[in-house]
């Protein structure tokens, strides 16, 4: 299969430049593995990347409403399924690509330096919150998952719960300071090309369901030939060690 793979991503380079671009629906969670992935397959075979980032159920809306998406790289596998249920996507292509993580994380770097998360959601010792819109942003599910595990009632903090519409943004409020805390992926706190400054608590993996991150192949694709390609790509064993080294498990 890697022989068959090489030979096609080779065999394509005299006529990937002149196909029609591969267009990549991505969670915003697993935007900056995307990015090298995006970047490394170019590299390889030719074809243009085009990524679209945003929370998962929004990015499934667009899928339903007729986007000309190739390839969706979701944060769960709630979306993919439904899509796979539609008949939206080639039959067999669902897999697991990533199992993603969440964190605690605050751009204060004592702040969580002593690992002691658990007891600030607990205490609510914090002044305001940030999590991603628990309706669209599978990440943001888990966050409210967590603080209930952890005995915490989310809808008891008013105004002092930030909701961002995706772990990007809940980012960015952190971040900015509008947030002292917010609950966003390992992959944006631990970019092995930039590693982000604070501090974060790595919330147990018991305390949610688990972030399972499905890819699928869509139905009607205007790139074909460049979707079987990546995502061929995307199983190696060189992109399993990249997704990685941003912080996910891979199966």
């Amino acid at each position: 299969m890697r022989n068959l793979v090489a030979f096609l991503l080779c065999s394509c380079l005299g006529t990937a430049s002149l196909a029609e671009p591969l267009r990549v629906a991505v969670a915003s969670n697993f935007l900056m593995p995307a990015k090298a992935l995006a970047d490394r397959f170019e590299q390889a075979s030719g074809y243009q990347v085009s990524l679209s980032t945003g929370s998962t159920g929004k990015l499934y809306a667009q899928i339903v409403n007729g986007a000309p998406f190739s390839v969706f790289l979701a944060a769960n596998a709630a979306e993919p399924r439904r899509l796979e249920a539609q008949g939206k996507v080639v039959a067999g292509s669902r897999f697991t690509y990533a199992v993603g993580r969440l964190v605690l994380w605050s751009r204060d770097p004592a702040q969580l330096a002593a690992g002691d998360g658990a007891d600030l959601i607990r205490n609510g010792e914090f002044a305001r919150l940030a999590v991603a819109n628990p309706k669209t942003a599978p990440y943001g599910m888990a966050a409210l998952q967590a603080m209930q595990a952890l005995g915490l009632d989310p809808a008891t903090l008013g105004r002092r719960l930030v909701r961002g519409e995706n772990v990007s943004q809940v980012y960015q409020f952190t971040a900015s300071g509008n947030a002292d805390l917010g609950f966003v992926a390992l992959s944006q706190v631990s970019n092995p090309e930039k590693p982000a400054a604070g501090s974060y608590w790595l919330v147990p993996s018991d305390l949610h369901e688990p972030i399972e991150q499905q890819a699928v192949l869509l139905d009607d694709s205007p790139n074909d030939e460049g979707a079987r390609l990546f995502f061929d790509f995307l199983k190696g064993p060189k992109s399993r060690e990249l997704i990685a080294r941003y912080g996910y498990g891979t199966p």
